[in-house]
């Protein structure tokens, strides 16, 4: 696996490779690797002749108050799985490599509408940033398949707006979330919960569950439902941030004529804020 530092060197390994008729994958990542991540990268594999993983801690997606300094870092390790899964290169740019003028005097890349709702709310300029760092990922890899993880949907559907609007040859593919054998989504942030908080967090994935069944039974309450949710969660000592049924394409409040939803929760587990989602499709 090639390890990777700047942007010319990244263009003259993809170019030789487009040069052998090769096709190139790309995972973007912010390292501190788990299952899920290392999921993607088979994906990829499995479409793609080679695969590039970048890791990079993009400053621009964390607020003034938000863990950029805390968020763990495992670059060692992180190679090391890389490897495992059979990446073929991994890129670890530096802050200044990526932003050589600034975050402030960056251009930046904003998806309006999708954006804004949940955790763009909640995060005010988070999806700015991603926005802007996927942006300049994928012009430098050039790729031919992106491949995401759907725990991030608000996410996914942003970089899929951009990559459209922007017309982008690339074909970003979602991947469905992967989780411990408790249900509980695969996030690096699990790693600040405590043994105590992790297995309670479980609880998220089997209200999510229990939603979807009455969704499915035929009640369209979906306020009252949300409402029982979010209750049953708090009892447990977690405090609501969203939890909300809405439509998948627009993102706004389900309505009875809706036939794909997606149920959007986040929920802190003490300081720990836990994001997580489940399809819906009513027959």
């Amino acid at each position: 696996m090639k390890v990777i530092d700047s942007i010319s060197a990244l263009r003259d390994t993809v170019n030789t490779w487009r040069r052998n008729g090769e096709t190139v994958g790309f995972v973007p990542t912010m390292g501190n690797l788990h299952d899920g991540h290392l999921k993607l990268v088979k994906k990829a594999k499995a479409h793609n002749d080679k695969v590039v993983v970048s890791i990079f801690v993009n400053p621009m997606q964390f607020g003034a108050n938000e863990d950029l300094d805390a968020y763990p870092r495992t670059i060692e390790e992180d190679k090391a799985k890389l490897i495992s899964v059979g990446a073929d290169a991994v890129f670890l740019p530096s802050v200044a490599e990526m932003y050589p003028a600034g975050l402030d005097a960056q251009t930046f890349v904003e998806v309006p509408g999708i954006s804004d709702s949940h955790c763009g709310a909640s995060r005010p300029g988070h999806f700015r940033g991603v926005a802007t760092v996927v942006t300049k990922l994928f012009n430098m890899v050039q790729p031919d398949d992106a491949f995401f993880g759907e725990k991030d949907f608000q996410q996914l559907q942003v970089i899929r707006a951009l990559a459209r609007d922007l017309s982008m040859a690339v074909k970003v593919h979602g991947v469905p979330t992967e989780r411990e054998t408790s249900g509980l989504a695969m996030s690096s942030r699990n790693g600040y919960l405590t043994d105590a908080e992790k297995a309670t967090a479980s609880a998220i994935f089997a209200e999510m569950q229990r939603l979807k069944a009455g969704i499915e039974s035929g009640n369209t309450n979906f306020v009252e439902l949300e409402n029982i949710m979010v209750s049953n969660l708090e009892a447990k000592g977690f405090k609501k941030d969203y939890c909300q049924v809405v439509n998948a394409a627009t993102f706004e409040p389900a309505s009875d004529s809706d036939k794909e939803l997606v149920l959007l929760v986040a929920m802190f587990m003490g300081k720990t804020r836990l994001i997580d989602n489940m399809q819906i499709t009513r027959d």
